[in-house]
């Protein structure tokens, strides 16, 4: 098969033979493959000025076409041993889906010191938990959950029918267009799940988003991980709280916070469950907690609705509902039918809720903080009970 003469090898290394006078230089000749990524790569850049907000920017040839601009930062560790797996995954993961409520990468181009920018679509709403925080001002309906939480199981099924994991949803990774759609966002910590004999690390999933099983260190999992992390913000939507929020926070408190509000893990009712390497529990054992018990807290979604919520939220990743399960289930087709966009309340400040997305350099787990970033440190954590 014919090859590009641009990518050609040469049949000797050029340092062993050296260009005599007698051989005229052809101007025609292709561009060394350096030189032209580079040139590609400045053309890409100058399509782009940059706007007065932190990663807000629009196309020269267009100013009402705006984007969003995510720079990866190469810094010296990343000069010796190459730019971080995460940032690279999440740019593969997003080249890879094309969606309507999954964030648009449009392109990709480096600038000063190398660093990576990542051209993504502008989202100017916000994002969900902006409007779930404001109780004062925004109020939605059952109808408003419906919808976004439709968006979002569908951006999910998309991702595990790709045989990706995103591994970090929560309301903060869901932007918000300004036609009202959602969008997942943050792919730093997605990973392929394409071999089910490959193991995966446990330690990932923003905490409070986290499924038992990765509590207990399982290292082979599937989408079931993702859809624990929907639940939690299909609950998150209905009572305008965060239903995992253990204090002081960590795995052992979170752990016991999910046997008190769902039920502690046992063989019973997860066969298996205690070969786990990471399985400890309570020494009391709670059970399982029923449907009664579940409408008591969100009965405003409806009956369906928390069967669909329970069915979320079951402990044993094998019975808990894959995303094609969910979307299959009743609850989107019983009244009220979801809202429609143009419908939906929107809370704005889209500006700084992306310029907070785009700091982030992606695939990092929160340090110090559930959220994982400076929304995180608002909530009034001294208020909460024990």
């Amino acid at each position: 098969m014919a090859t590009s003469p641009a990518f050609d090898v040469p049949a000797e290394p050029p340092y062993k033979r050296q260009k005599t006078s007698s051989e005229p230089m052809n101007p025609s000749s292709p561009a060394p493959v350096a030189d032209l990524a580079e040139q590609l790569d400045n053309q890409e850049r100058k399509k782009y000025v940059k706007g007065k907000k932190i990663g807000s920017a629009h196309l020269v040839s267009d100013p009402q076409k705006l984007v969003a601009i995510k720079k990866i930062k190469v810094g010296a560790e990343v000069k010796a041993f190459g730019i971080s797996y995460d940032s690279l995954r999440e740019i593969k993961f997003l080249q890879e889906l094309d969606h309507p409520n999954i964030i648009k990468l449009h392109a990709v181009f480096s600038s000063k010191g190398q660093n990576l920018n990542l051209v993504l679509e502008h989202l100017p709403q916000g994002d969900l938990l902006k409007l779930v925080q404001d109780t004062a001002n925004i109020s939605y309906t059952p109808a408003d959950i419906k919808s976004w939480m439709l968006m979002l199981m569908r951006a999910t099924y998309f991702c595990h029918q790709n045989f990706i994991l995103h591994r970090d949803i929560k309301p903060n990774n869901l932007l918000i267009a300004a036609n009202g759609e959602i969008k997942l966002a943050d792919f730093g910590l997605a990973r392929s799940f394409a071999d089910p004999f490959q193991p995966m690390t446990y330690n990932t999933v923003t905490t409070w988003y986290r499924p038992p099983e990765l509590f207990f260190q399982a290292q082979y999992y599937g989408g079931r991980v993702d859809i624990w992390s929907c639940g939690c913000v299909f609950a998150e939507l209905i009572a305008r709280d965060v239903l995992f929020r253990a204090w002081p926070e960590n795995e052992i408190n979170m752990v016991k916070l999910i046997c008190e509000k769902v039920g502690t893990p046992t063989d019973d009712n997860w066969p298996g469950v205690s070969k786990l390497k990471g399985y400890v529990t309570p020494s009391e054992v709670i059970p399982i907690r029923s449907k009664d018990q579940w409408m008591m807290g969100f009965r405003a979604i409806g009956e369906t609705g928390v069967d669909l919520l329970m069915k979320m939220l079951t402990l044993d990743p094998r019975k808990r509902l894959s995303a094609e399960q969910v979307l299959r289930h009743s609850f989107w087709t019983e009244s009220p039918r979801p809202s429609r966009l143009e419908d939906l309340p929107k809370k704005g400040g889209g500006i700084e809720a992306m310029g907070e997305e785009l700091k982030k350099k992606g695939g990092e787990l929160p340090n110090g903080s559930a959220r994982g970033d400076k929304i995180a440190r608002k909530i009034d954590f001294g208020a909460m009970n024990g």
